[in-house]
Formats: C-alpha cells, structure tokens, sequence
C-alpha cells in the first residue's frame, strides 16, 4: 500500500510540471506581438528647432609671434668694442650710435693718409713749377731758332724736356688723386668705429632684442653685436594645411589670443600666404600683422588665430548633435506635427561652425531630435520631456 502510494507522488509532480509548462508556452505573446510593443513604447528624447540664419566657417590655428623685421647691427671693421651704450629692451632710433670701435689705429691711418696727401701735393706743385719753367725755355728757343739763332738739337732737346715735365705734373696729379682717395679710405673705415642702427623701413624707434658682445672684447668685421627688432605692428606665423588653404587669402581678418593676456583679444590680417608646402609636414606658412603700440605683445608668444573661413547667409542651420548615422546614411530624426513620432530623414551637410551645422539638402522645418536617437527607428514613439530645448 506504501509501495504504491510512494510510486504515484513523481507521477503527479510531473504531471504538475507539465501543465505549468503548457500554461506558459500558450499564454507567452508571440515574438511579433513583443516587437509590436516595443516599438509603441514611447521613448524620452531632447529635441531642437530648426533655424535659417547665417552660418560661419571658422578654425583656430596655433602659432608663434615673431619681429616684423630684424636688423643685425654688426661692424664693418674688426676692432676692439670701446662701448656699448644700449642693452636689452632698450628703445633706440634711426642713427643711433649703439656700439664704439677703439679708434687709435684708424686715427692713425687718417694721419698718414693726411700726410701722404701733403707730399702728393708738394711733388705736384713742384713738378707745376718745372713745367713752367721749361715751357719759358721753350718759348725762348722757339724765337732763337726762327732768328736763326739757336740750333735745331737746341730746340729738340728744349722739346723733350717740356714733355717730361708735362708727363711728370700728370704722374704727380695723379698721386694726388691717389693720396685723396687713401684719404677717404681712411676717414669711412674711421667713421666705421661708430657704429650706428641704420635700417630701412617706415619705423623710426625699434628695440633691442639681443645683445652679443660687452665691452673690452675684440670683434672681427661682421660679427654680430646687437639685433634691434619692429614690434609694432607684429608678425604672427601660423602653418595650414591643404583643406584650409584654399579659403585663405591676403587681408583676410584674424583675431588672437594669447596665454600671456587671456582676457585680451588681439586683431590681425593675412600678409603672406607661402606658395610652397614643406614636404615634412604638408602645410604652408602663412603671416599675418598684428597691430602692437604698448609692445605687449613680444616675439616668441604662442598665440591662437581664429579666422573666419567662409559665411552663408540664410541657410537651414541645425545642431550638431542632431546628426546620427544609420547604415551608411547620415540624417536626422524630424519630429512630427503632433510631436508623437519621429521621421527619419537623410541630410546632405555643409559649414560646421561650433555645435552648428548647415544642411545643404533637403529643405528642412520644424524639430529635430539632439538627444536619444539609439532608441528611435524611422516611425518610432516619442516623447518629449518639458526641459526639452525649443
């Protein structure tokens, strides 16, 4: 009776199991019924208007400031530097003396070419004097001999003699020269031992970037001594490459920032564009002027240029994060008129500019979704939380 008892209890539990088994398979919805209520499930989603307004292409470029131009003062003769009177960040004008040569050498020089020039003119003035001599001699033979006087080898020799004369005042006119120039010679490599800022260029007053050399030490003929720099206006040098290239050219407006003032913005303009690219890097120089009247700004800086690369006037404008992707497509999600559902929409774009981004085609109006497109499908529920942007 036990026996039988204990035989019929896993019967029952299994009969048990399977009716369970049985209820659940047919009251469990069909893979299309699970679908179809996950797609009527409403997802939360931030949404944005669409705008027609103008859109700017802008990039920032990292640079570095350099001189507008330099000027290397170096002296034209070697020498032994007798003084400086300017340093480092001094201001200096055109035609300034910055540095002085030891001139006793040079002095030296002008005195003997001063010399040589008195004997140049001394063996002038007597071979002048000769000269008048015989040409006295001569005019006197000269009548002699038509008398009858004196002998034919009389006037000959009369006649060679006044044209050694007239050979020696020449020879002596042009130790004269000779002696004058020597002269000058001396007297420029003299005015060479001071040594003065003469650059070129519209900039009157400069300043002094480098200072090579002190007092006392002996320099050859163009050694460098001092580099005197035009900070006003100053010239900032950035590197493009290929894809901005194009949209850059001369007067093209900038504007800086620079760490050392970061709450200051500078303005500037293109100069130069490089017609070369350096096969290293694949970019091209590009300068640009900045005006500088304090001389705040100083070579070397870092600094950042923001330039505006190209503008559209009244164009479909969306944000950014409105773009997703899907497939091989990039659109958006374009809310519906009863803000229920959402349209899946292939956009071609344009400009970026920041968070912005202009659709070129197709025409777009109304709103787009910006935040919770992983959960939306073309069609699918939406809703739209209060704290959504309008």
């Amino acid at each position: 009776m036990s026996s039988n008892k204990r035989s019929k209890a896993p019967l029952a539990i299994l009969a048990l199991a399977g009716l369970a088994a049985l209820g659940y398979f047919l009251l469990k919805p069909s893979g299309d019924e699970a679908e179809e209520k996950q797609r009527n499930r409403a997802a939360a989603v931030a949404v944005a208007p669409v705008e027609h307004r103008a859109i700017e292409l802008r990039r920032v470029f990292s640079g570095a400031l350099e001189a507008h131009s330099k000027f290397v003062v170096a002296p034209k003769v070697a020498g032994r530097v007798h003084d400086i009177p300017v340093d480092i960040s001094d201001v200096v004008s055109r035609g300034d003396a910055v540095a002085i040569l030891d001139a006793a050498e040079f002095d030296q020089a002008v005195r003997q070419a001063e010399a040589d020039l008195a004997v140049a003119q001394a063996n002038l003035a007597e071979a002048k004097s000769a000269l008048e001599i015989t040409q006295r001699a001569d005019q006197r033979t000269t009548t002699l001999r038509e008398r009858g006087i004196a002998s034919e080898t009389e006037y000959d020799n009369v006649q060679a003699e006044l044209l050694a004369r007239q050979a020696q005042v020449k020879v002596a006119e042009a130790q004269v020269i000779r002696a004058e120039s020597s002269l000058e010679s001396a007297r420029i490599r003299l005015g060479y031992t001071r040594i003065t800022a003469d650059w070129s260029g519209d900039e009157d007053r400069r300043v002094v970037a480098e200072r090579y050399v002190d007092e006392g030490e002996t320099v050859s003929a163009n050694e460098p001594l001092l580099m005197i720099v035009e900070l006003d206006p100053i010239t900032a040098v950035i590197y493009v490459t290929e894809r901005d290239y194009g949209l850059l050219q001369p007067g093209q407006t900038a504007r800086f920032t620079t760490d050392a003032f970061p709450q200051k913005t500078f303005e500037g303009k293109i100069d130069r564009i490089s017609p070369v690219f350096r096969e290293s890097s694949r970019q091209a120089r590009v300068e640009l002027s900045l005006a500088n009247p304090d001389h705040s700004l100083k070579p070397g800086m870092f600094v950042r240029a923001n330039i505006t690369l190209d503008r559209v006037e009244d164009t479909t404008v969306i944000p950014y994060a409105a773009l997703s992707r899907r497939g091989t497509e990039t659109g958006v999600f374009l809310i519906s008129d009863d803000a229920k559902t959402v349209r899946w929409q292939a956009v071609t774009t344009g400009i970026r500019s920041e968070e912005s981004v202009q659709v070129l085609e197709p025409p777009l109006k109304g709103r787009v979704v910006v935040l919770g497109q992983h959960l939306l499908d073309d069609g699918s529920s939406i809703t739209i939380p209060d704290a959504s942007p309008l």
